[in-house]
């Protein structure tokens, strides 16, 4: 079964990796000559993680002001970064910290909303039984993403009679989730994480669940099917042994996305994986461009629980938006 029919709507935009939808312009391209509206174009590139959401904001705005436009493509946070730093689009989608060189640079950026990677096994993983039970420690991650030391999954659930080695899958594309995972194994980067490189979070849960001895890491919204708000099927959600007691105690376990949600929301999940999405522009927003921004600080908040995402506090929001003044 295809990802794209998996993930429904989301994943069936990602098949052309772009939507052109009515959103507003920035910049340039603005254009108000009728007095108090809103007309123009404005182009957001980036991260897997934010663009299910982005695609919903974008044709909310259009409903509000038919004579705008949007652009909106995935690609990874890093592509996002580079084409708002390089004027190639507007607004860079980033699921990772920004970094002080990036600011440097002129990055600037909000938080928009939270969401958290969470790590993917097949459903015909060989001590399926055994990891629900037990989960996986943040030190077994590490030694199997990082070190090495662990390669069967015998060792992951201390069973050295069981042999099957695993296949690990990872991100090839400069993305937040690999940034944010690797930051959660001890600090490492992103390319410091073993596995072999599959392009997207949708190619990477593909990967997954077509390799019983897989496993990966997906932002919730690829990891959890958007109808059933279940694991995507033919994978399943390992669950994080937060506390290492060796058991996935109830707070732990997470077969639905509803679940998930809830352990980010109340920060039984880690952070990271856990983190904020940010929205990035070159130098503070003006026109159109801060005009969408606010109002997806205000107004489009509610479609991020809808959406399948984590808000930001009421003070978080403040901020954010004291931030554009």
């Amino acid at each position: 079964m295809s990802v794209s029919r998996k993930m429904g709507k989301a994943l069936s935009l990602f098949l052309t990796l772009s939507l052109l939808v009515g959103v507003i312009g920035c910049g340039g391209r603005q254009d108000s000559s009728t007095e108090g509206e809103l007309r123009g174009t404005i182009t957001v590139s980036g991260a897997w993680a934010l663009y299910p959401l982005m695609v919903q904001w974008a044709e909310e705005f259009q409903v509000l002001h038919p004579k705008v436009r949007i652009d909106v493509s995935a690609g990874g946070a890093g592509k996002g970064m580079s084409d708002a730093l390089g004027g190639a689009v507007d607004i860079g989608m980033v699921s990772r910290a920004v970094t002080p060189e990036e600011e440097a640079k002129g990055a600037f950026w909000v938080a928009c909303a939270i969401d958290a990677v969470f790590p993917s096994i097949n459903d015909q993983n060989p001590v399926l039984a055994d990891l629900r039970r037990q989960g996986i420690t943040q030190e077994i991650f590490e030694k199997i993403y990082v070190t090495g030391e662990v390669t069967t999954w015998g060792e992951v659930v201390g069973r050295p009679e069981v042999t099957d080695p695993i296949h690990v899958f990872t991100r090839s594309d400069a993305c937040g989730a690999a940034e944010v995972w690797a930051k959660y194994l001890g600090g490492a980067k992103q390319e410091d994480l073993k596995g072999i490189g599959v392009y997207g979070d949708p190619g990477l849960l593909d990967a997954v669940v077509k390799d019983p001895l897989g496993i990966g890491y997906n932002n919730l919204n690829y990891a959890f099917d958007t109808e059933t708000g279940r694991p995507v099927v033919g994978s399943v959600a390992v669950y994080i042994d937060v506390n290492a007691n060796g058991r996935a105690d109830p707070e732990e376990v997470y077969d639905t996305k509803t679940a998930a949600v809830a352990a980010v929301a109340t920060g039984v999940y880690p952070s990271p994986p856990a983190r904020p999405l940010d929205l990035v522009t070159k130098g503070k927003p003006t026109g159109l461009t801060l005009a969408f921004i606010n109002w997806i600080l205000t107004e489009g908040q509610q479609y991020v629980d809808e959406a399948g995402y984590i808000a930001l506090s009421a003070e978080q929001l403040d901020e954010q938006r004291t931030k554009l003044k």
